[in-house]
């Protein structure tokens, strides 16, 4: 059986919102082990001279703390 835990996390890139959601993976997976998925809860993007300028993502990325 596996116990799973869910996190809320958030990311950023300049170019892309697909980047934003590899940032979130990659950064995670600096301090949480074992994760087995990520879900976008939202987009978001910010504007500067009428240009997109950062893409965010807010996620729920779910790894599992017990496998037995």
């Amino acid at each position: 059986m596996e116990i799973l835990k869910v996190i809320e996390i958030m990311g950023n890139s300049k170019t892309s919102f697909e980047d934003a959601i590899k940032n979130v993976v990659k950064e995670a997976s600096k301090t949480v082990k074992n994760i087995k998925s990520v879900t976008v809860k939202h987009m978001q993007v910010t504007v500067d001279n009428n240009q997109v300028s950062e893409y965010r993502v807010t996620t729920k990325v779910s790894f599992t703390i017990i496998k037995e």
